[in-house]
């Protein structure tokens, strides 16, 4: 294919660069400055990342890409019509990248499951996965859980009872399990009978939903629907 650059290739245009390059001490630094600390970006030299030119690409890192990036498996008949090239090339080079990742003792190599590719993580792994994916679940809030925070955050201090009367449903459960992420906290007693406990934010839920500070959260007639 001519979309794609052989190795000879490649290896003849790299030499045709260092040439062009060695003309000029000047013209190899600035040409050094775009590729690896390209102007305007901030970021540590050690995060930029090089974006190889089309002219780079070959039909191996193409699928690499593709597969990289798809959250489904993809049969070799589909990576075929998308790298445009055969089928027999397609699992030449899933063979070749596979053996790449072992070599690089990569985390990840591409499988074949329910009649397709994709690239998934190496089972060794499967413990510090399932920690992420328990977090990200903890992370979550639901609907019950955000309308009780949203009253806790306009209505602070707020006793259990004055919830309850707003959501019509006992919000114990929902107000422990916002404490457990960190979200609500005690911030006193109320002056009544009984002394109940008295509700307020935590600065992770400033931080949480990106508020410097309670001043900042929406006023009431922002919320309301136009009519």
């Amino acid at each position: 294919m001519e979309k794609y650059m052989t190795e000879e290739q490649k290896t003849e245009e790299q030499k045709t660069e260092e040439q062009k390059t060695e003309d000029s001490p000047q013209d190899a630094l600035r040409q050094r400055q775009k590729t690896e600390y390209p102007t305007g970006n901030n970021h540590h030299p050690s995060s930029i990342v090089h974006r190889p030119s089309s002219a780079e690409l070959t039909a191996e890192s193409v699928i690499e890409a593709v597969l990289f990036a798809s959250d489904e498996p993809l049969s070799e008949t589909r990576l075929a019509d998308i790298v445009e090239i055969g089928v027999k090339q397609v699992r030449q080079y899933i063979q070749s990248l596979n053996e790449k990742y072992k070599a690089n003792n990569n985390a990840f190599q591409i499988e074949q499951i329910a009649g397709g590719h994709q690239m998934l993580t190496l089972s060794d792994y499967n413990h510090w996965l399932q920690k992420l994916l328990r977090v990200r679940s903890e992370g979550k809030l639901s609907p019950a859980a955000l309308e009780t925070l949203a009253i806790i955050a306009y209505k602070q201090p707020v006793m259990r009872a004055d919830i309850e009367a707003i959501r019509g449903v006992a919000v114990g459960e929902v107000i422990r399990g916002l404490m457990s992420k960190g979200l609500v906290k005690i911030v006193g007693r109320a002056e009544v009978l009984g002394r109940p406990m008295l509700y307020g934010t935590t600065k992770k839920f400033l931080e949480v939903f990106g508020l410097n500070s309670l001043k900042d959260l929406p006023k009431a007639e922002e919320l309301k629907k136009p009519d």
